[in-house]
C-alpha cells in the first residue's frame, strides 16, 4: 500500500510518504509559513523525494483533529482534491489517535496509559486516555472521545491508580509540564515526534485494511471545540436576547 500522509494540526504540519511499513519520504512543514502557502507544494515535495507520481498512490491519510480550524480546513481540501484528481480513497485519522500511536510504539514496559495533549491555546489542551493494551496492531483506542479543558481539570479525567504508569505526550503536555509533575511526581512527559505524518499513514492503512477508507466527501473535521465564529454569533445572540427592547418613537 503506497500512502501519502498529511498533518496539518500544527502550524509546522508534515508530510509522509509510506510504502507499507518503509517510510519512503518526510517533510517537515515550515511553521513560518500559513499551511495556505505551502500546500500542495509540501505534498509535491514528499512525493519527488520518494521517486513516485501521485497516479501510483493507493491511499491517502489526512490528520482530522484536533488542531487550528484555518490549518484543518486547508488539509482536508488539500487531499480531497488530491483524491477526486487521482481517484484515490481517502482516509481521516486522529491526531491525538496518532500521538498515542508514537508514544505508544516507544513507551516503557511497565507503561499502562498514554495521554496526548496537544496545546489548545487559551490555557487549554485537546487530550484524550488510552489504557494499553493487546491490540496495538489495530491501532490505539482511546477509553473516552477527546476533550478540551485546562490542564487542572482534565488531569483529573486520568483513573488515579493510573497517574503514575501514564506517559503524557505532546506539545500540550510539554508546555504544561509542570501542572502535571505538580499533579504527580511520578509522572512522564515527553515532547511529540518530530513528524506526525508517519504514524498517520501507518494508522490510515490499518483503517484502510478494516474498510474505513472511502471517498473524499465522506471525510470530517473533528474539531472538539466549536469555532471561534461560532461561538461569538452565540455570545451575540444572548447579549441582544438579555439587552433591553426599546420602543420605537
Amino acid at each position: 500500500m503506497l500512502t501519502l500522509a498529511l498533518d496539518t494540526t500544527t502550524k509546522a504540519g508534515s508530510v509522509a510518504v509510506m510504502r507499507g511499513d518503509r517510510l519512503l519520504a518526510v517533510v517537515h512543514g515550515d511553521a513560518t509559513r500559513t499551511h495556505g502557502e505551502r500546500l500542495p507544494e509540501e505534498l509535491a515535495r514528499a512525493m519527488a523525494a520518494a521517486g513516485i507520481v501521485p497516479g501510483e498512490l493507493t491511499l491517502l491519510a489526512v490528520a482530522t483533529g484536533p488542531g487550528a480550524f484555518t490549518g484543518l480546513r486547508i488539509g482536508l481540501a488539500a487531499m480531497q482534491g488530491l483524491a477526486m484528481v487521482i481517484g484515490c480513497p481517502v482516509v481521516g485519522v486522529s491526531a491525538l489517535d496518532a500521538l498515542a500511536a508514537a508514544a505508544l510504539g516507544e513507551a516503557d514496559p511497565d507503561v499502562l496509559a498514554v495521554a496526548p495533549w496537544m496545546d489548545a491555546q487559551r490555557g487549554e489542551v485537546f487530550a484524550a486516555f488510552y489504557a494499553r493494551d493487546g491490540h496495538q496492531d489495530e491501532g490505539p483506542h482511546a477509553n473516552a472521545d477527546p476533550v478540551v479543558g485546562a490542564p487542572g481539570l482534565v488531569l483529573k479525567t486520568v483513573p488515579a491508580h493510573l497517574v503514575g504508569r501514564t506517559q503524557f505526550v505532546g506539545d500540550g503536555a510539554e508546555r504544561y509540564r509542570s501542572e502535571i509533575r505538580n499533579f504527580t511526581a511520578a509522572a512522564r512527559v515527553r515532547a511529540a515526534p518530530s513528524a506526525l505524518a508517519p504514524f498517520i499513514a501507518r494508522l490510515g492503512q490499518q483503517l484502510a485494511a478494516r474498510g474505513k477508507a472511502g471517498p473524499p466527501h465522506a471525510l470530517q473535521p473533528l474539531y472538539v471545540r466549536r469555532p471561534d465564529a461560532e461561538l461569538e454569533r452565540q455570545r451575540q445572540a444572548s447579549a441582544d436576547a438579555l439587552s433591553p427592547s426599546r420602543d420605537k418613537e
